[in-house]
């Protein structure tokens, strides 16, 4: 559980760690979102893994005939996240990829919409205070954007940014 002092782990480490697929795989990842090293990676999958464990209890709950309430209360927080659509049944939770949730992080979407015209360029002016979420100053591009959210990200008033003429609006790297 830990402590204040020592507070426990939020990732596992691969355990296979000279696996040739994996470290390709982590670092067409790591090039396409941006990540600063492989433990954002592995926290991500971390998560990932609760999720579904949360889910195959509650597959196994769903055979016994309870817990219905909680799939519905987990399949609403996810839908919050923007990871599933609100009639998403549980095989569709334990179908989500890596990718899924990659793709709410904060860094992802501000690439997305356009305010930066590269990956690293996202991480850059979020760590710098540049973007603003539903009025809240964010500087770790991890944070995972709720969907309500989503539509409230934008640059802070004090950011140069903010300005139609900043180098940023011009032409878009490829």
């Amino acid at each position: 559980m830990g402590t204040s002092k020592r507070p426990s782990k939020k990732y596992k480490p691969p355990l296979k760690i000279w696996d040739k697929p994996r470290i390709k795989r982590d670092y067409e990842l790591k090039s396409k979102y941006g990540f600063k090293n492989k433990k954002e990676l592995w926290k991500v999958e971390y998560d990932l893994r609760s999720i579904r464990k949360r889910a195959r209890d509650l597959v196994g709950l769903k055979a016994l005939n309870e817990g219905l309430e909680e799939e519905k209360e987990f399949i609403r927080k996810l839908n919050s996240m923007g990871l599933v659509k609100e009639d998403a049944s549980v095989d569709d939770v334990l179908s989500l990829s890596l990718e899924n949730l990659m793709d709410r992080r904060l860094q992802t979407i501000v690439l997305k919409k356009g305010m930066a015209r590269s990956i690293r360029e996202a991480r850059q002016i979020i760590t710098h205070r540049h973007i603003v979420v539903a009025g809240k100053s964010i500087d770790s591009p991890t944070y995972p954007v709720k969907k309500d959210e989503e539509d409230q990200i934008s640059y802070s008033e004090k950011s140069p940014l903010l300005s139609p003429t900043h180098p940023i609006h011009g032409k878009k790297a490829e």
